[in-house]
């Protein structure tokens, strides 16, 4: 029997306001972004932001429809424009940040699975993985580099295609 030791890496910061400039500003880009949710259902909000390597922004919320599962998360929202409209400017970090008016959210959300493995496509298409960077307005930022600290065990198959 061989063990193997998982590594999950990550960076914590107290809050944004310790972060560059640079990722500042892609965390308020979430928060704009997270203004255009449509989540009268679940009343939980959701802002994604993507920075280029061109340095344009790509913002996306989350949308629900009451005939759930019609609804989709905010990352995919802007990991999808990304691909339908971008995808020869490799995105450099996202940024996701949520907010509810029912509780405080005392620390950052992480991206569902479907979510996640929308980004591991996306790294796999650029061939560069993307920093991440999850905030809440009151507590601690995560900053990772790339999917694998996420999905240690991603689903690729290079035969299917």
């Amino acid at each position: 029997m061989t063990n193997h030791e998982i590594k999950i890496a990550f960076q914590e910061y107290s809050s944004v306001d310790e972060l560059a400039n640079i990722d500042q500003e892609l965390c308020a880009g979430a928060v704009k972004a997270m203004e255009n949710s449509h989540s009268p259902y679940s009343k939980f909000s959701v802002g994604a932001a993507l920075r280029l390597k061109s340095g344009k922004i790509i913002h996306g919320s989350n949308q629900e429809n009451v005939a759930y599962p019609s609804g989709l998360c905010a990352e995919r929202v802007a990991l999808f424009y990304w691909g339908a409209n971008h995808p020869d400017d490799p995105i450099e970090s996202m940024a996701v940040t949520a907010h509810t008016d029912e509780f405080e959210l005392q620390k950052p959300v992480t991206s569902c699975g479907s979510c996640l493995q929308v980004l591991a496509e996306c790294e796999k298409m650029q061939q560069s993985p993307v920093k991440v960077i999850l905030f809440v307005a009151k507590g601690p930022v995560w900053v990772t580099n790339g999917i694998e600290s996420f999905l240690p065990f991603l689903f690729f198959e290079d035969r299917l295609s």
